[in-house]
């Protein structure tokens, strides 16, 4: 075939013509469009709702809480000071002896409160069998923050038998209350109070046998 004339189809072919096809109708808007909607209208009230907690926590005079106060036994400290004669005073009583039923064994311990609000002690103990136990000031008492107060214990034998002989590590048994919590705690004094009570109780066990 020859020529410039217009390309007849062939047989069972068929001539496209695009102006004649018809476009698909728009799609009206439906549940995708709504949740469109929906899902914007979300989250811009989100973004509303985030840029006012934003604005809020940054506003001036708003102070964050403040922490709660320390537990006791994080702000308190009992030491050893020494052996104080039965006037109160440093040193060993009259008689030269460190025990006996009659004067007992008494020492100084310094209290201490670090921080924090006050801390009262409501209960202060030894764990021994055979000992008695008195303080001055006697439980309850208050201790203030940044301040110390100097505590005068006695102990007095009352059965040879059942007091300690071989003494490790002996402590005071102290009940610490503050705002923040009720605690128990056995403080160990040291060498120096290991010593001067374990040669209270020789001398106040040998007094008793003679």
């Amino acid at each position: 075939m020859s020529g410039t004339g217009p390309v007849e189809p062939g047989e069972g072919t068929h001539a496209r013509d695009t102006g004649d096809v018809p476009r698909p109708a728009a799609r009206p808007p439906g549940r995708l469009a709504r949740r469109r909607r929906t899902v914007l209208g979300g989250a811009a009230v989100l973004a509303v709702l985030a840029g006012g907690g934003y604005l809020y926590a940054g506003r001036p005079g708003q102070p964050p809480p403040p922490p709660p106060p320390p537990y006791p036994v994080h702000v308190v400290d009992l030491a050893y000071l020494n052996e104080v004669s039965s006037d109160g005073g440093p040193g060993g009583r009259s008689d030269g002896r460190s025990g006996g039923r009659s004067g007992g064994f008494s020492f100084a311990v310094l209290l201490s409160v670090e921080s924090g609000p006050p801390v009262t002690v409501t209960r202060l103990a030894q764990p021994y069998d055979g000992l008695a136990m008195t303080s001055s000031p006697a439980a309850p008492f208050q201790t203030k923050s940044h301040s110390a107060r100097k505590i005068i214990v006695t102990l007095r034998v009352t059965e040879c038998e059942k007091a300690p002989r071989n003494l490790g590590l002996p402590f005071l048994d102290v009940t610490l209350r503050n705002t923040r919590a009720i605690q128990a705690h056995s403080f160990i004094l040291g060498p120096r109070y290991t010593q001067d009570l374990s040669q209270a109780l020789q001398v106040a066990c040998s007094n008793d046998s003679r």
